[in-house]
């Protein structure tokens, strides 16, 4: 199948060369870049969140394979949702799912249901998308998932099939986990609620991120996605994580009352 852009023209420039310009402004970085198990990132409309993509982005090697897991945002659709075959259209050209690769997932991990329906609107992967065309060009091959589920058990398990997956490939893999942190509460508030889950990503602890979010009551909308690619992390024999950069909406709009957050952070 061919998954058509959802958000083009809106969170992101739907004009192929301004769309360019914007994802190299974001990642230009005078750092060595390093490689990396894995990674989180946001996925706002760029003006607000794409400087924070952008420097994870930018600080690291990125193979030409990575699998990606984010949030369904919308009820339609399965609670662990898979397409392994076709490709993502965006401005830049088609993005291409490795096929062998995400049919390997799915076999890894039964609770993965082939659906287009969870895919057709979500943002959270399209937006990533043009941030890998630019740095990969035509070589970029992914596997798209999104999550709708709260068990710890789900997550685990699809944690543990990425690991797998990962581990069997030839060339290296990055497991990128797409996320906003948490939603619509003051700048000040969400600076806390924030902190608390990203102490827990740092050290590389996916149960107490799951039980921290759900009982700080912390509106992080990828934390499944995030869980489960720490659990791969762990299994791929990850040392340390590092946040890159953090920022919430307010720093763009200057509204503090009502913000989201943004963290990109780096496992290693």
């Amino acid at each position: 199948m061919i998954r058509s852009p959802a958000v083009a023209g809106r969170f992101y420039p739907s004009d192929p060369r301004e769309l360019a310009g914007r994802v190299d402004d974001f990642c230009s970085s005078a750092r060595e870049r390093i490689r990396a198990i894995a990674c989180i990132v946001p996925h706002a409309g760029y003006m607000y969140s794409g400087h924070v993509a952008g420097a994870v982005y930018g600080a690291l090697d990125i193979p030409a394979k990575c699998i990606l897991l984010g949030p369904r945002h919308y009820p339609q659709g399965q609670p662990l949702a898979i397409l392994t075959e076709g490709s993502f259209d965006t401005p830049l050209g088609p993005a291409q799912i490795d096929e062998p690769m995400a049919a390997e997932l799915a076999r890894a991990c039964p609770l993965l249901r082939e659906d287009s329906i969870a895919h057709a609107r979500e943002h959270s992967l399209e937006v990533q998308l043009p941030f890998l065309q630019r740095i990969d060009g035509d070589n970029l091959r992914f596997v798209p998932v999104v999550l709708g589920t709260d068990r710890y058990s789900a997550m685990e398990e699809l944690g543990r099939a990425v690991a797998q997956v990962v581990r069997a490939q030839k060339e290296p893999v990055l497991v990128i986990a797409s996320s906003d942190m948490n939603h619509y509460e003051s700048d000040a508030v969400t600076r806390i609620k924030d902190r608390r889950a990203i102490d827990r990503v740092l050290a590389l602890d996916p149960q107490g991120l799951y039980e921290t979010v759900r009982r700080e009551g912390i509106t992080m909308c990828g934390y499944a996605a995030t869980v489960a690619m720490l659990i791969a992390a762990l299994e791929l024999g990850a040392q340390e994580a590092h946040l890159i950069r953090y920022a919430t909406s307010g720093d763009i709009s200057g509204d503090r009352e009502q913000v989201v957050g943004y963290a990109g952070v780096v496992v290693r």
